[in-house]
């Protein structure tokens, strides 16, 4: 689905920064760690898609019954409107609807989905509730389903794994589907086309002339190890900067770093400890908007 206008999603625990300003010509603007502290940098993303991706969800391999389930209730949510409406809360004019997470209770009925809940705008979390494009088709799974809804928030890449160990029954954080994973869980039909993008500096204007995903491969492919790029781990990000076979992805020889969220790479950006950071396009433009808005 096409993001028809982005909403700038007000993100919890973003913590303010003090950004050193890049150096000022075409070659060196992106050097981490240059220029002085008088002023604070902001971000901008690349708008040129880099992957070609597909969302899908992770089901229990020994629950065949709910995955067809699960695909049913993606072609109806898609027939009757469900999903353009949970998509409007955050691509358009509406508003995030919060989502509350039972307490795990093996005598009770649940559907127990886990999640990465720091990847706006598909799971993240505001006080106790849960918000986000997944956590609303949570809920409203669980409620097709009649059962309790339980979230189980952890890190990106034990989701899979939980799943794939029966601690949870279904996986629902943005995931890609890609082959390595199906070792875990069985792919739902795909609900969402996403893609990667990058993110640099404001100041940053070695992509202006950039028009394809091959261009802009082009320039990151042709920078070495003393420039640094981030990611938030076990993503496509982490394919794209670190090589994929299966995705057909060059290693890059930058230094690479992983973060636990999308949001803490790009505060390093501004800090200066990154030249680039790669992220799923629609969690890229929430978290620039997000922290450009506090510098």
């Amino acid at each position: 689905m096409k993001l028809k206008k982005l909403l700038a999603i007000s993100m919890s625990a973003v913590l303010a920064m003090t950004a050193l300003t890049a150096c000022g010509s075409k070659d060196d603007s992106s050097e981490a760690g240059s220029g002085s502290a008088s002023s604070k940098k902001t971000a901008k993303v690349i708008e040129i898609d880099l992957t070609d991706e597909q969302y899908a969800f992770g089901v229990d391999k020994e629950q065949p019954e709910l995955l067809t389930q699960v695909n049913d209730f993606i072609k109806s949510m898609n027939e009757d409107g469900t999903f353009e409406e949970i998509c409007n809360h955050y691509f358009g004019d509406g508003e995030p609807v919060a989502v509350e997470s039972a307490t795990l209770d093996a005598n009770k009925d649940q559907l127990i989905v886990a999640t990465n809940a720091a990847f706006e705008p598909f799971e993240y979390t505001k006080g106790e509730n849960y918000y986000g494009v997944d956590m609303e088709i949570a809920k409203a799974l669980a409620d097709k389903l009649g059962k309790e809804l339980v979230i189980q928030n952890m890190d990106f890449d034990a989701v899979c794994l939980s799943v794939g160990q029966h601690k949870c029954d279904i996986a629902m954080a943005g995931l890609t589907i890609k082959p390595d994973r199906e070792e875990y869980v069985s792919f739902s039909d795909s609900y969402y086309k996403a893609s990667q993008k990058l993110i640099v500096t404001s100041d940053n204007t070695e992509f202006d002339d950039c028009k394809t995903a091959d261009d802009v491969n082009k320039i990151l492919q042709a920078k070495g190890s003393d420039m640094k790029i981030g990611f938030q781990t076990g993503t496509t990000g982490q394919f794209y900067c670190e090589g994929d076979a299966d995705w057909g992805f060059t290693k890059l020889a930058m230094t690479s770093t992983g973060y636990k969220n999308g949001s803490l790479a790009v505060q390093d950006l501004l800090n200066g400890n990154l030249n680039y950071v790669i992220i799923d396009a629609a969690p890229a433009a929430s978290i620039t908007a997000a922290l450009n808005a506090m510098q």
